[in-house]
């Protein structure tokens, strides 16, 4: 590692963590109905959407009344996304004419941007008219995420709660999560980033002319036309969001869509912001403060190491080109490292960065290419998928999926120590351990489902442009990425194919709402119990230990799971000659 790529992690790692306790602290108050100050601007809004919806501002549901409110908005907002996509080409706010989506496409995209996943089959520019981007994928962008936060709350107040029969309404919910965090915050960030220089524009194209004169016969410069449109706006939302949809096809690192190094900066530190917050809100919501610091200490103890294996791997370059005689050494006349793939505007430590933070983060944007990695780093983005989602995460996801791994260890502690095992002050008893075990092991069986099937059909096979270790790699990332929720991709897969557009989208809509219901079964069942009095057997989940014992939970339930996959993949081609 080079001495400024630790800086710019050390810094980027700084600024997060200070940035995280206030929002976190905000977070807690607004679900807590005690933001006075944001209330007093965005009260009205809220109340008038309470009314337009009729939706009771004090109402409380059960578990099962909660879970059919989400499903029945989510499934509502994917028939929709389809149907926009299905009719785009005689939809207005079309300056392109872009011709509809075909089907397996546009199944595909509406699953994943619902299921916040934002896997991109599609190229976006010259795919979806701009009212379909604004009218359906952004609005997805923000209420997939505020879904995800709502289920976490709940999921506190089951903590939180003692013999009750609710967890919250999942309309308020939804409502305080869009209103009063994710639109504020996107707020901010979208002119900061147009300040560096990504459109936000209802113009279709700009014609530029070209610099080269001798390009033409006559010697006028030929014209070169640039998709442009309302970047900055989705752009925003979709790194706060953990979305990772891209405006461009080649998502972040595009010139317009992340021009410099200070919009790069801004992209990476929002990807991660909220999740790392929520683990503050979490601590405040339980009224257990130091529960919160501990997952988030959790979370950068898994999420550490996979940033320093990819950036020492990259950093040290392609060994064939050694061998061949190539100098890769850094120096200050050239990057030096593995710079395939990557932009040289934002360099290896920026791009090792962002590759660890999108798949810590169900974030599906990408600023540099990961097919282009070499083995060993691109598997530190692939294992963190493959650990769950859970270093950091999605918004709210990411802590709710760390919780069923919390539920698991704690579980598995009171069988050393003879006892029934309590979190938070509840006792974990047989049904908090099924629906946690559900949770955990669903993606995880539709990741190596989806793979197997690949692996055996012609379709899936036909699919893969690479042979050998590599296309396993980017088969078993996919179906990883998918089936996990986070949308980024080794690309060499025909993605818009039917066979990988049709599977992948199964994986996505199981990979998200297969933890969503065990999650809300959960929340109800700890609402119910009565709290239980801390005793001298009573683990401590708030310390040193307790991390140490959930991290290494995360990595055995991961490595026992996708170990023999990564073995045939990454690995193999690592010790290939």
């Amino acid at each position: 590692m080079t001495a400024i790529g630790v800086l710019q992690l050390g810094l980027w790692a700084t600024v997060l963590t200070l940035l995280a306790w206030p929002l976190g602290a905000y977070m807690a108050r607004v679900y807590r109905g005690e933001a006075k100050v944001a209330a007093r601007v965005l009260g009205p809004i809220e109340r008038a959407v309470y009314r337009f919806a009729g939706v009771r501002a004090d109402e409380d549901m059960s578990w099962r009344r909660y879970a059919t409110a989400l499903l029945a908005f989510n499934v509502g907002g994917l028939v929709l996304v389809y149907l926009l996509q299905r009719l785009q080409g005689a939809l207005p706010g079309n300056p392109e004419s872009l011709p509809a989506v075909a089907p397996p496409v546009a199944w595909n995209t509406a699953v994943s941007f619902a299921s916040n996943t934002n896997w991109q089959a599609y190229g976006g520019e010259t795919t979806m008219s701009q009212l379909v981007a604004a009218l359906g994928l952004t609005v997805q962008n923000f209420v997939s995420a505020a879904t995800g936060m709502a289920v976490l709350v709940a999921l506190a107040r089951g903590f939180a709660r003692r013999r009750a029969h609710g967890i919250g309404s999942f309309w308020v919910d939804l409502t305080r999560s869009t209103l009063y965090v994710l639109l504020p915050l996107a707020l901010v960030l979208a002119p900061l980033l147009v300040s560096q220089g990504v459109p936000q524009t209802t113009a279709g194209h700009h014609v530029a002319a070209m610099l080269d004169v001798t390009a033409a016969p006559d010697g006028d410069a030929p014209a070169q036309v640039i998709a442009v449109g309302p970047v900055a706006s989705q752009v925003a939302i979709k790194q706060l969001g953990t979305n990772g949809g891209g405006y461009y096809n080649a998502n972040s690192a595009h010139p317009l869509e992340n021009p410099t190094p200070l919009s790069n900066f801004l992209e990476a530190l929002a990807i991660l912001l909220i999740p790392a917050a929520t683990c503050i809100a979490f601590g405040r919501l339980v009224v257990a403060r130091r529960q919160g610091v501990a997952l988030l200490a959790t979370m950068w103890l898994l999420f550490v190491p996979f940033v320093a294996l990819t950036l020492w791997q990259e950093q040290r370059g392609n060994p064939a080109l050694d061998a061949a005689g190539a100098d890769q050494t850094a120096t200050s006349a050239q990057a030096g490292g593995n710079m395939e793939g990557k932009e040289v505007r934002h360099g290896i430590a920026a791009s090792a960065l962002w590759a660890t933070a999108t798949t810590a983060a169900s974030n599906g944007s990408v600023n540099s290419m990961h097919d282009s990695y070499t083995p060993l780093g691109g598997l530190g983005p692939l294992a963190l998928i493959g650990l769950g989602e859970v270093a950091f995460g999605g918004v709210g996801s990411g802590l709710y999926g760390l919780m069923l791994f919390a539920i698991v260890a704690v579980f598995l502690a009171g069988l050393m120590v003879g006892r029934t095992p309590e979190l938070l002050g509840k006792k974990i008893e047989v049904r908090e351990m099924k629906m946690a075990s559900w949770g955990l092991v669903v993606p995880h069986l539709a990741t190596l489902a989806g793979l197997a099937l690949a692996c055996v059909t012609a379709e899936g096979v036909a699919a893969v442009a690479n042979p050998g270790p590599h296309g396993f790699s980017e088969a078993l990332y996919g179906f990883a990425s998918a089936a996990n929720n986070n949308g980024s991709a080794f690309a060499g897969l025909d993605a818009a194919g039917p066979f990988y557009a049709t599977a992948l989208g199964v994986c996505m809509f199981v990979g998200r709402y297969w933890v969503i219901l065990p999650v809300l079964a959960i929340a109800g069942a700890l609402a119910r119990k009565q709290a239980v009095p801390p005793s001298a057997g009573t683990l401590p989940t708030d310390g040193p230990m307790f991390v140490a014992l959930l991290a290494g939970t995360v990595v055995l339930i991961g490595a026992l799971t996708l170990l023999p996959a990564l073995a045939l993949g990454p690995i193999a081609e690592h010790l290939l000659p």
